[in-house]
């Protein structure tokens, strides 16, 4: 009897597995100095949105690495189907392991993905992966605010304890050997097109499936939805764009 996989049953198929958009991506690619790069990985991918638009637009091979299969598959369909698939090589792998595969990376670039390893162990591991002078854009769920509603606190108190404020986050990256060349922070739309407003009703229709894990996984997505409707902009994604130092 195969066992029930929650993670496949809610998001498959979706193409955001996360808040952002086509356009943030291509904005926050278009900070970076250049636009020549050799070695680029996408560093928890999920089911490559990102990777896409990135291969589309630099036209460099993209190394898509995230630990769960069946968004490597969903990728590879897509990139089949948009015509670029030479252009897209997903790895199954984890992305503390990245260092252990690539060398002289000249792009690492990761969205909404760090924090599965830790935001600041995170910078530290894949800087070891990271070219002299290379490029880490990464973002990083953060407090945009000092004053939080206290059921919003209260639910990333157990949900992300580690979450840190942007001023904050900029006190880890310096201190794991980066330059800050520019921020971005997420338009608060981009969590809701394409993603909340697909996954709450995939969730809502989940609540009574008979397997307690689904049940459960769904409860806790409608609950993160409905923290974000009344979190009053206090909380987002910021992209960092870096350069190692």
């Amino acid at each position: 009897m195969n066992a029930v996989d929650p993670i496949g049953i809610l998001f498959g198929g979706m193409e955001k597995l996360g808040p952002g958009s086509n356009v943030d991506t291509l904005e926050v690619l278009g900070m970076l100095p250049k636009q020549s790069y050799p070695l680029i990985v996408d560093a928890g991918c999920g089911s490559g949105r990102q990777s896409l638009v990135l291969a589309k637009q630099i036209q460099t091979i993209v190394h898509a690495v995230d630990s769960y299969e069946p968004f490597l598959k969903s990728l590879e369909k897509r990139a089949k189907n948009s015509g670029i698939a030479h252009l897209i090589q997903p790895h199954c792998m984890d992305m503390s392991d990245i260092p252990n595969s690539f060398k002289e990376i000249d792009l690492l670039w990761s969205e909404g993905a760090a924090y599965n390893i830790g935001f600041a162990n995170a910078l530290n591991i894949w800087r070891k992966a990271i070219k002299p002078d290379g490029f880490l854009v990464v973002s990083e769920l953060s407090w945009l605010r000092r004053k939080v509603p206290l059921e919003v606190r209260r639910f990333f108190a157990s949900s992300y304890p580690d979450m840190r404020s942007n001023e904050e986050n900029l006190l880890v990256i310096q201190d794991a050997g980066y330059k800050v060349l520019r921020t971005h922070a997420l338009p608060q739309e981009t969590w809701v097109e394409d993603y909340y407003e697909i996954l709450e009703p995939r969730a809502q229709a989940l609540l009574d499936h008979p397997d307690e894990s689904v049940r459960s996984f769904a409860a806790e997505t409608i609950e993160e939805i409905r923290i974000f409707s009344c979190c009053e902009d206090t909380y987002g994604y910021v992209f960092y764009v870096l350069q190692k130092t």
